[in-house]
């Protein structure tokens, strides 16, 4: 069973995957069903058979015609995708949301939002919010941990004599890089550029500006604590 399994993975994946041999089969038969009963769920919710798409229980999506994946994603528990945008969202291969994800790639019909981008093999931890209305792209093998959160969108205020509410909002984008940690409970705000490398620190905020490769980043706002590079100081 667990050579069986591995082989499968590692076959959706494109890439080797082991799984651990002190793994009972009776959770890796469960695995096997839970996945099966998800593609027949993802066969529904998006009315076609490839490329596949593994749907947990509750998982709800708007517009699901607007959604475009390579190879494999996966839905977890209760997660939400609305993709009415510009855009839409797409994805590369192996795309993953967790349980309770929710990604809205529009704010207000005022003003439709741009959407989602993703590389190849990002996984969105559990519990995430992704706030796609300016727009947010996320390069391949980048790590997202439970309870991260990005708005790429603000609210004008200048006007002290109209509700913030009624001034309208504006837009930048939010670039991550490829192969970057984004640990748990982040937030991560519109007009941030994270590039490739980078790891930012549980909790941290990110504010509007641009994220030097392959460094760490930590704090409330986020500030460099060092480099991933040796020669760099």
């Amino acid at each position: 069973m667990n050579s069986l399994l591995s082989w499968l993975y590692s076959l959706l994946r494109k890439e080797r995957f082991q799984i651990d041999k002190r793994v009972p089969s009776s959770y890796l038969l469960h695995f096997l069903f839970s996945g099966l009963v998800g593609i027949l769920r993802g066969m529904i919710l998006f009315m076609r058979i490839n490329p596949i798409a593994v749907a947990s229980r509750g998982v709800r999506v708007i517009a699901p015609n607007r959604i475009r994946w390579i190879g494999t994603a996966k839905f977890g528990e209760y997660s939400y995708v609305d993709a009415i945008s510009i855009e839409g969202v797409r994805a590369g291969r192996s795309f993953s949301i967790g349980r309770y994800v929710s990604i809205e790639c529009t704010g207000s019909l005022k003003t439709l939002g741009k959407g989602l981008l993703v590389g190849n093999n990002v996984g969105i931890g559990s519990f995430s919010f992704l706030g796609c209305n300016g727009g947010i792209e996320i390069g391949d093998d980048t790590i997202v941990g439970n309870y991260v959160s990005f708005h790429s969108e603000n609210h004008n205020f200048e006007n002290n004599e109209i509700p913030i509410r009624s001034q309208g909002v504006n837009h930048i984008g939010i670039v991550i890089g490829k192969n970057c940690w984004i640990g748990a409970k982040v937030t991560v705000l519109d007009g941030v550029i994270i590039e490739d490398g980078c790891i930012i620190a549980a909790g941290a905020v990110l504010k509007k500006g641009r994220y030097i490769s392959n460094s760490i980043y930590a704090g409330v706002p986020a500030k460099f604590i060092r480099s991933r590079i040796n020669d760099i100081v």
